[in-house]
């Protein structure tokens, strides 16, 4: 528990030099490292900066299998929505029911797991991404993931249900209507159960929120704060692996979005709208991202110790093209990054809160 402790007590801003030489990050949720070398890349990216060409798209598409009124890939005909709309996946990873049986033979090891996956239309306009929608639409966004996370954590067998989005062809995006996706499961991922053991060492320990107190330190140092307003606050984690990597964390101790009012979902919506711009900003392309939200699971068991949040994982360090690839060292050994938390935050930062489509 040192580490946590350090984080939590030291008040004062961090040494230039750590963004100069190569040195080690402590990430307080997984308990992994992380090594970064900003020696490498003195600037975010250096030669020539790739524009992606304007990406004219129809508000609405015949062949799209998720605009309103079309035939699915799976043969379901989707209804006129005229907001945000969900339904069950046609080709979804988990099925209710699962035929394979609990398997163990030595060290060979099988259980048979079960769910539920939605898709998630932001919106029937398909030339719509979230930074480009209103306010008042990805709120109704917010409050279709909301719903989705009560309904289907309420349901017998279902103790985890993740909220996530591909952004991006990069991402392996098939459609580019704007959508994500929501997987409800039997069992608790691997991610969940490595951020509740440190959620609850800190809680036991402090008899407080882990990310509230981070979220305290960080909003006095200001040097990774992206945006915020009453209720929710953007910003780079100090660990973060991917050059942009982003998080979205509530004031209030919150354990899951179930609990916001209807204030902190506009809010919780505003805070994205403004974070995806300046994403799309930053090589003024349609930003790829994989972003997901973490929260407690739904067995029924009391999370007191948890604290939910959204992040935002983005490939593209260098232009619009050129992708961050994990490869070598990051596969073979632990993830590493060269542009610092701190000067990502700082070129998100330089950047106009108008979309660039806009300006």
């Amino acid at each position: 528990m040192q580490e946590l402790k350090l984080l939590k007590f030291k008040r004062r801003k961090m040494n230039t030099e750590i963004n100069k030489h190569p040195h080690r990050r402590y990430n307080i949720l997984t308990g992994e490292w992380i090594l970064v070398s900003p020696h490498r890349t003195k600037r975010p990216w250096q030669g020539k900066t790739e524009k992606n060409s304007k990406e004219e798209r129809e508000t609405y598409d015949p062949s799209c299998y998720l605009c309103p009124g079309n035939s699915r890939a799976g043969g379901e005909t989707n209804p006129n929505y005229e907001g945000a709309h969900s339904f069950e996946n046609d080709f979804p990873a988990l099925l209710t029911e699962a035929p394979v049986k609990d398997f163990e033979n030595g060290l060979l090891k099988a259980e048979a797991e079960t769910g539920i996956c939605k898709v998630v239309c932001f919106s029937p306009d398909h030339s719509l991404t979230l930074p480009l929608m209103e306010v008042k639409d990805i709120t109704e966004v917010v409050g279709l993931w909301k719903k989705e996370y009560l309904d289907l954590g309420n349901k017998n067998n279902i103790n985890y249900v993740q909220i996530f989005e591909n952004k991006g062809s990069m991402m392996g995006c098939s459609n580019p209507h704007p959508h994500g996706q929501i997987w409800s499961q039997k069992s608790i991922p691997t991610e969940i159960l490595k951020k509740s053991k440190h959620f609850k060492d800190y809680w036991n320990e402090n008899k407080s929120s882990l990310l509230g107190d981070y979220l305290k330190q960080e909003l006095e140092l200001n040097e990774r704060i992206l945006a915020q307003n009453e209720h929710f606050v953007a910003l780079i984690p100090y660990w973060a692996v991917w050059p942009y990597e982003t998080m979205i964390i509530p004031r209030k101790h919150y354990q899951h979005i179930g609990q916001l009012n209807t204030a902190e979902e506009k809010a919780f919506a505003e805070i994205i709208k403004k974070l995806t711009i300046k994403y799309d900003n930053l090589f003024e392309t349609s930003f790829p991202y994989s972003s997901g939200i973490h929260q407690i699971p739904t067995d029924g068991k009391a999370y007191p110790e948890w604290h939910f949040h959204m992040s935002f994982y983005p490939p593209l360090l260098r232009s619009a093209t050129v992708k961050k690839f994990m490869v070598g060292y990051e596969m073979f050994a632990g993830p590493q990054r060269d542009i610092t938390a701190e000067q990502a935050a700082n070129n998100l930062n330089e950047l106009s809160d108008i979309h660039y489509l806009k300006q």
